[in-house]
């Protein structure tokens, strides 16, 4: 009788610390990385935020921290910007497509902590500044040349944050990129259209090999037009892991994304909101299983 009491308590306490094993894992920190030029940077108002979405962010605050060009972690919010950008946009306060991603993914994953590491900046091309076989040859062709190297930038910013964490309860979960208006336009001729399928390849290899994270979700937003478009969208088609979340023009369309008029030209705040719902919907219809 005392063999089976013990043999009893035994398996009870063995079942347990299975249990607690499974519970830390499923519960661990999920890391999404974000990168790309001014409209991963973000310029959308948070003046345009309903009540409703600032109590929603107010609720991300617990579970979910911002790391955004090289700044300390800190809870999710909107970004106060520097005088200048204020003056041109219109409002202290802007944000990205993190902000919606991260606010989704709090309210899927309440009892994970969520980390999103940032690094962006506007009028960057993936020929040049983005590059990660960065070159002045390459740089000066598209007048970056003065620019900083901004893979390595990524790499390294990212790389530092991933240190401050306990490296077994944490989980790279995929990347996030808006780029490809730089690349599209007129700097450096035809070049960058004509190398960004390669160079797009290559970043996502590149980032796959520097994180030790072969397979590593990648979710790309349409933005630029004619080869670059193209480009994304034979990428996506080629990597099982690749997704490309598409834009349209006619305004009926559910990929259609408002834009504020020319000058300023990038998202509006409803559709920044948009851009970052559908990266988490994309996420969980493409990468997580019922």
């Amino acid at each position: 009788m005392k063999k089976l009491i013990l043999f009893l308590c035994i398996s009870i306490s063995v079942l347990a610390c299975k249990a607690q094993e499974n519970k830390t894992a499923l519960n661990k920190t999920k890391v999404f990385l974000l990168a790309g030029q001014s409209n991963m940077d973000g310029r959308a108002k948070a003046s345009g935020l309903s009540e409703i979405d600032k109590q929603r962010l107010k609720k991300a605050h617990k579970n979910v921290t911002l790391f955004y060009n090289f700044n300390e972690g800190k809870p999710l919010d909107t970004t106060k910007v520097a005088k200048h950008t204020a003056k041109k946009f219109g409002a202290d306060y802007l944000f990205g497509p993190e902000l919606f991603f991260g606010i989704r993914m709090s309210e899927e994953y309440p009892d994970h902590n969520i980390i999103l590491i940032k690094r962006a900046r506007g009028g960057m091309s993936l020929y040049g500044a983005w590059n990660p076989d960065w070159s002045i040859e390459k740089a000066s062709l598209i007048n970056e040349q003065d620019q900083p190297q901004l893979y390595s930038e990524f790499i390294n910013y990212s790389n530092k944050v991933l240190s401050s964490l306990e490296k077994d309860n944490y989980k790279l979960c995929g990347m996030l990129w808006v780029q490809g208006e730089s690349d599209s336009g007129k700097k450096g001729g035809m070049e960058p259209r004509e190398a960004y399928e390669d160079n797009l390849t290559k970043l996502v290899s590149r980032v796959r090999q520097d994180f030790n994270s072969p397979e590593l979700p990648f979710l790309l937003f349409q933005v630029g037009h004619g080869k670059v478009v193209k480009a994304m969208q034979n990428v996506a088609k080629a990597d099982a892991n690749v997704v490309l979340i598409p834009q349209e023009t006619h305004k009926n369309s559910k990929f259609y994304f408002e834009k504020n008029p020319p000058p300023i030209g990038h998202y509006v705040t409803s559709a920044m909101k948009k851009i970052g719902e559908y990266f988490f919907e994309y996420y969980q219809a493409e990468f997580i299983e019922d």
